[in-house]
């Protein structure tokens, strides 16, 4: 998943509107996403582990 918001990044700067954002905003962009991403692998993974024991 890390990876991902890597070359999403990556994939921004090169080609998109972050290349015209400072690098610091860039920055916590990212990690709000990396967070917001981790949140959810999280939650979905809690949903699955309870609905098969039940």
């Amino acid at each position: 998943m890390l990876f991902l918001v890597a070359a999403l990044l990556l994939l921004g700067v090169v080609m998109g509107t972050v290349a015209h954002a400072p690098l610091g905003f860039t920055v916590v962009a990212a990690a709000v996403i990396a967070v917001w991403l981790a949140v959810f692998a999280l939650r979905e993974r809690h949903a699955r582990r309870r609905t098969t024991t039940h």
